[in-house]
């Protein structure tokens, strides 16, 4: 193929010719996700930028914030096979990925079926996941990266899409195995889940202790929602928005930082963590009816995006710095 510019013309016709029907769909989705989930704007925001961009999300947040809920709406709304999963010290691998049974016929033949764990869904709720032994927590992030388990040396396919959206309770540390730092850098973005403010709750109170409460219905497909996955790659991103994505993770590294990090970071964000904003920001673009993303977007998606893959010095911490503070201080400089 030659560089010329008629494949440049028909890729830009490509992508105005579905953007239309993909921003009003993905418009309805987030309308009828915040018609269920009250009080939590952003959370719900940065779930979609998540399953939009084709990644896995980790919820922290304190119980009955309606984290499950949140994966249950989603899952109805965009029309993705959803369950969930609860996490416990007890939980084995092959309780998640499934297992191999010995199967005997009317002739007395045995042979082994492959029955299929709660993994082969769209939409897998992790629920609690840092309460599961690290051995089975590896075999659920392995799935995630690999999309494909193998069980007695055979090789199983996850469905398209599959989606992890997991979840942990910063309260409780007793009994926890946390994740480590490479596997947590598998997650594309860390989404912190707040209480509502009044105004929220008290919708809260009135709707859903009623006769009738507000269900979810379903607006997209899974073929929707490909299509807007693809459509997220497809869209263009500026060279000032690539050199601010580079400027804000570099920056945020020991080696190569900033003066303000300097001292106080053990270590800072991979190139992954830049393969993620760059498809956050696309798809935080077109959930806002946008089709290319800005610097605001790279400033909007800082945290969520790099706060799980730094870590503090004891001498900062010692001197009251956070990673959120941290990243704020460098996303403001962009």
């Amino acid at each position: 193929m030659t560089h010329g510019s008629q494949p440049a013309t028909s890729l830009d016709d490509g992508i105005v010719a579905t953007a239309e029907s993909c921003l009003a769909a993905v418009g309805n989705a987030r309308e009828a996700i915040h018609g269920v989930i009250f009080g939590q704007e952003q959370v719900v925001d940065l779930a979609l930028v998540t399953i939009l961009a084709g990644g896995h999300g980790l919820l922290v947040g304190l119980p009955g914030l309606a984290k499950t809920k949140l994966v249950e709406t989603l899952g109805t709304v965009l029309g993705l096979d959803a369950r969930r999963v609860q996490f416990t010290p007890d939980l084995m691998p092959s309780d998640i990925l499934g297992t191999e049974i010995l199967d005997e016929d009317a002739d007395r033949r045995r042979s082994f079926r492959f029955v299929k764990g709660p993994v082969f869904t769209q939409l897998l709720m992790a629920d609690e996941i840092n309460r599961a032994s690290p051995r089975t927590q590896s075999a659920l992030l392995q799935a995630m990266q690999e999309h494909f388990v193998s069980v007695a040396g055979e090789r199983h396919d996850l469905p398209r899409p599959f989606h992890v959206l997991a979840t942990q309770n910063p309260i409780e540390q007793e009994g926890t195995y946390p994740l480590p730092e490479a596997q947590l850098d598998r997650f594309l973005l860390e989404i912190d889940v707040g209480y509502p403010d009044r105004a929220a709750e008290r919708r809260i109170l009135i709707e859903t202790t009623g006769v009738d409460e507000t269900r979810a219905r379903a607006v997209m497909t899974t073929d929707d929602l490909l299509s807007a996955q693809r459509l997220v790659r497809r869209l263009p991103v500026g060279e000032a928005v690539v050199d601010a994505i580079l400027d804000l993770v570099r920056s945020a590294r020991p080696e190569s930082g900033e003066a303000i990090v300097k001292g106080k970071l053990l270590w800072g964000p991979g190139p992954r963590a830049s393969q993620a904003l760059t498809l956050a920001v696309r798809a935080r673009a077109l959930i806002e009816g946008r089709v290319a993303p800005s610097i605001a977007d790279v400033k909007a998606l800082a945290e969520p995006v790099l706060k799980h893959r730094m870590a503090l010095s004891f001498a900062a911490r010692a001197d009251g710095e956070t990673v959120p503070g941290l990243i704020r201080q460098l996303a403001d400089k962009l």
